[in-house]
């Protein structure tokens, strides 16, 4: 075969690699979402590829292929940067390290065809989020035939691995989602969410939890913190070295805590105006009620954080101002930047769910929990797949992928609202844009201090989304930047020592978050110190801590802390 008959060969191999890959993709959607996710992601117009940046691809390709064949043998020891094939296994077996060289060739030029696609940047960013998994999902490293490691270990344990890998599988398949870490060494009450304290009322959409004092004084005004209801407020009080909550509590602060019911049937027609006027404000209130207190201060964690802004801008609306102060945490009020899940969210996916459950139904927890999981697929997924179904391996006890796995329901028109008024038509930022609990919102009359926080690494709220917040609120402002993603930027106590955070002394804040980072200055440790500091200044005069829970026979303690809502199982 002379030179041009091999290009054109190898030409339409690699056109064939690019639409087999395309065809395997959308195949591979779950059945149940198909034709959201497809309408989702059809270009509005026809994709193209510049045809010089095409054939610099395949130009790239053959070359880096035939220099792959030709050091298959001479490089067959040599060890391979991508941890997935990091093993004895893979390092040692030529045609394993082969296999392995080819995908990640592979992976490479389906990557370059996507920055090669002519279109805008949400359509890029759609085809991006699609080919990355599927170039997940067909690593070699996912398949017992490839996995030179899986192989390895079978003959090393005489198969005991592959029988111990079914048994996780057909585990996995009955609990309904893949162990992250092993369950049973976890449980709620036991050894995760032990911080002493009471349930000291309860309605249909959650319970309020009281703190037993660490101190025998606390500040006059209480706190309380709101949770994102689409998991479980536990992640601030998983072991008490790293628990927010008993930090607060030992920091001085009588401590409330809104622990959410696991929505079930009875509550697949609960709406957003149900949820802020039942839950957020009706605990603002019942914590004034238990406390006599004037004023209280509270934090708004993730989607709690949204929900805590929404019952402020419904009571400012009222003319109340039962709030001294409010700390948002990786939250979103302007929804202009939210990352990674913005390749979910346009007219076709959000009128989909609002079809689908919008006015009754549940959305899943687990599908949910697979959504956030995809995010990082090697990560969280086939990581998983691999250690647990291919090697046989028990994943190791770890508290936070615990909690990651516990998993909630939401309902489905609380969930249809707030796709459409947040994520894709972001109306909270807008005066007058979004009506709840029959009052017209404008958080820029919402005057009261704030603390924000955001995480630097946070895939889901991204550090521009978090930063967005000082430019809708009048009051004075505190904006802090962690080290660290959506979860462990947050839960980072002081005496680990790790890690470290970013302040500027400004009171003013500039529009863009990349100006307010050129004048702000790293500190080493956890940002927990400044906001207790920040914290105490709000907390008015000392007390004298209360000796029993809760106020009467009208809220006296019903249960012991962690409560029954947060063992419901989704």
């Amino acid at each position: 075969m002379d030179s041009d008959a091999q290009w054109a060969e190898g030409a339409r191999q690699f056109q064939q690699l690019w639409g087999d890959s395309w065809n395997k993709l959308l195949q591979s959607m779950p059945p149940a979402d198909l034709g959201a996710m497809t309408a989702m992601m059809q270009p509005h117009n026809q994709l193209s590829v510049s045809p010089e940046k095409f054939t610099e691809l395949q130009q790239n390709f053959l070359k880096e292929m035939q220099l792959l064949i030709a050091s298959s043998v001479q490089e067959s020891g040599k060890p391979l940067t991508d941890r997935r094939f990091t093993g004895d296994g893979w390092s040692k077996n030529p045609v394993a390290t082969s296999i392995a060289s080819a995908y990640m060739l592979q992976s490479k030029t389906l990557m370059g065809m996507v920055d090669a696609v002519q279109a805008d940047e949400k359509t890029k960013a759609r085809i991006r989020f699609g080919v990355e998994q599927w170039v997940a999902a067909m690593s070699p490293s996912n398949f017992l035939a490839f996995n030179a490691d899986a192989q390895k270990m079978a003959v090393e344990t005489q198969g005991e691995s592959i029988a111990k890998g079914m048994a996780n599988l057909l585990h996995d398949m009955r609990q309904g989602h893949i162990s992250m870490t092993d369950e049973s060494q976890f449980e709620v009450g036991r050894n995760v969410a032990t911080t002493e304290g009471a349930v000291v009322f309860e309605n249909d959409y959650f319970q309020l939890l009281e703190y037993k004092p660490l101190t025998a004084k606390v500040y006059e005004r209480p706190f309380l913190l709101v949770p994102p209801c689409i998991n479980k407020f536990y992640i601030l009080d998983l072991q008490p070295e790293n628990s927010l909550i008993r930090h607060l509590v030992a920091e001085g602060h009588r401590t409330f805590v809104v622990s959410w019911r696991n929505p079930d049937e009875s509550m697949a027609q609960r709406t957003w105006d149900e949820y802020i006027q039942n839950a957020v404000i009706k605990a603002i209130e019942t914590v004034q009620d238990i406390s006599g207190a004037e004023q209280i201060n509270t934090l708004g964690f993730c989607v709690g954080g949204t929900m805590l802004v929404n019952a402020l801008g419904v009571l400012q609306a009222r003319g109340e101002s039962p709030v001294a102060s409010a700390t948002l945490l990786t939250a979103l009020v302007d929804f202009t930047d939210t990352g990674i899940l913005d390749v979910f969210i346009d007219e076709n996916f959000v009128r989909y769910r609002e079809m689908q459950m919008g006015h009754g139904g549940l959305m899943k927890g687990q599908d949910l929990a697979s959504t956030f999981s995809f995010l990082r697929p090697n990560d969280l997924v086939w990581n998983y797949v691999v250690g647990n179904y291919l090697k046989g391996e028990t994943p190791p006890a770890f508290d936070l992928l615990y909690w990651n796995s516990d998993s909630t329901n939401l309902p489905g028109p609380w969930y249809a609202w707030y796709l459409r008024n947040f994520y894709l038509e972001n109306n909270l930022p807008k005066p007058g844009g979004v009506t709840v609990c029959g009052e017209q919102l404008d958080l820029s009359e919402v005057n009261l201090p704030m603390y924000i926080y955001g995480s630097r690494e946070d895939h889901i709220v991204p550090i521009q989304g978090a930063y967005a917040s000082t430019q809708v609120f009048p009051g004075k402002k505190r904006f802090v930047m962690g080290a660290s993603g959506h979860i462990a930027g947050v839960i980072n106590p002081p005496a680990k020592k790790k890690r470290s955070y970013w302040v500027q002394p400004q009171t003013k804040f500039p529009s863009s978050f990349d100006d307010w980072l050129a004048s702000a200055t790293e500190h080493p440790g956890s940002w927990w110190t400044d906001w207790s500091e920040w914290l105490g200044g709000h907390g008015g005069k000392q007390i004298a801590a209360p000796k029993t829970y809760g106020k009467g026979t009208k809220y006296k303690a019903q249960e012991p802390a962690p409560g029954s809502y947060v063992k419901q199982k989704a």
